[in-house]
């Protein structure tokens, strides 16, 4: 039955999710639109993220280092994924591209099935936030309302770093002509390698801080993929004001969708996707990208 609780919860629910899928989307959107790589293996970087803190959470107990090693490890992981792989592969065809991050991606997941299994591990919420919060119309979990402000937080540094340093304005300037950035003296690939590593960052933080919200497994970056996918599409890829917009407009129609009837939360989405698509080809905040 929906009511005045069941709705406004929902829309919390969104408003969590919304900023999950925006922080995802961002390091897949500056990834795209600098490199020109469309990532298929981000949401296994998500995933990975997610197992890394497991392991340092297991190891020292404290979810601050939890955060900070997923976050660091699937940096790493990035930049080395970019030196040795997908370096070789800025001038290949699209699908080449494709195909070689999908593939990635699927290394990626059974090497974690094999040494952690197919079962579900979970990272509980740090102390501090544990139990429900009473927002005097409704009660509602502590850790999800943190989250939040974790992730806006997230958010507030990457715009800062994109927007006020001036490795953020060459990365800017090489999502709109790269060759004019290389035709200037700075060295585009030293750059491509950091905004890789920055976007897979963004994934591999998310997977840990969604870890106490949602157990991690193998497969739990397959359909948080699509959605990312999605929101960079509504959003305008290489838009990281796009992404943040886009993702919080995603996870509302999930969660508002799923209270009425779940079967059609992707539906929505999708037909969202589409009125974008028709209207602004380009995306809510989107311009003419590279050829």
């Amino acid at each position: 039955m929906i009511n005045w609780a069941n709705f406004v919860s929902q829309a919390f629910n969104g408003l969590v999710l919304g900023a999950l899928l925006a922080l995802i989307s961002s390091g897949l959107t500056i990834i795209y639109g600098t490199l020109g790589v469309l990532n298929l293996a981000h949401g296994a970087m998500f995933m990975l993220g997610g197992y890394a803190g497991y392991v340092a959470y297991n190891y020292t107990g404290s979810f601050i280092v939890a955060v900070a090693v997923g976050a660091l490890f699937v940096m790493l992981v990035g930049v080395v994924m970019e030196r040795v792989i997908i370096r070789h592969f800025y001038s290949r065809p699209p699908e080449d591209q494709l195909l070689v991050t999908f593939g990635i991606s699927i290394c990626m997941v059974e090497i974690v099935r094999f040494f952690f299994g197919s079962l579900s591990q979970t990272v509980p919420a740090p102390a501090v936030f544990s139990g429900i919060t009473s927002l005097g119309f409704m009660f509602y979990p502590t850790y999800r309302l943190a989250l939040v402000g974790i992730i806006a937080i997230a958010l507030l540094v990457l715009f800062l770093v994109l927007y006020r340093t001036r490795i953020g304005m060459i990365v800017r300037a090489g999502i709109e002509d790269s060759l004019m950035v290389d035709s200037l003296g700075i060295n585009v690939y030293r750059i491509f390698m950091l905004v890789f590593g920055i976007g897979a960052m963004a994934a591999g933080f998310a997977g840990i801080v969604n870890a106490p919200v949602v157990s991690i497994t193998p497969d739990m970056g397959e359909s948080i993929l699509v959605q990312t996918f999605v929101v960079v599409v509504i959003g305008g890829v290489g838009s990281f004001p796009g992404a943040v917009i886009g993702g919080l407009i995603a996870g509302e129609i999930i969660s508002l969708t799923s209270m009425v009837n779940p079967g059609y939360a992707y539906v929505m989405l999708f037909a969202a996707m589409t009125v974008v698509l028709v209207l602004r080809p380009y995306g809510l905040l989107g311009t003419q990208g590279r050829e």
